[in-house]
């Protein structure tokens, strides 16, 4: 039971740091001010952004399970 708290609050940790890190919608205020990028910049943005979308998708259901396991026990 210990151990699934500890992960638990692990996984909960890694979650929130990848939501904090993914960037919002471009197309808000900053459309606004004029500020162009490159192809170059906008694809390694889009990578990056896409691995972290990823991890928060896994974290999230990692998270969900570990739930119904503290549930279960």
């Amino acid at each position: 039971m210990t151990i699934v708290s500890i992960l638990l609050i692990l996984v909960a940790l890694f979650m929130i740091v990848t939501v904090l890190l993914q960037s919002s919608d471009e197309g808000g205020i900053s459309a606004l001010s004029g500020q162009s990028s490159n192809y170059m910049s906008k694809s390694k943005v889009k990578s990056f952004e896409a691995k972290l979308a990823l991890g928060t998708k896994v974290a999230a259901s990692v998270f969900v399970a570990l739930c119904i396991v503290m549930l279960l026990i």
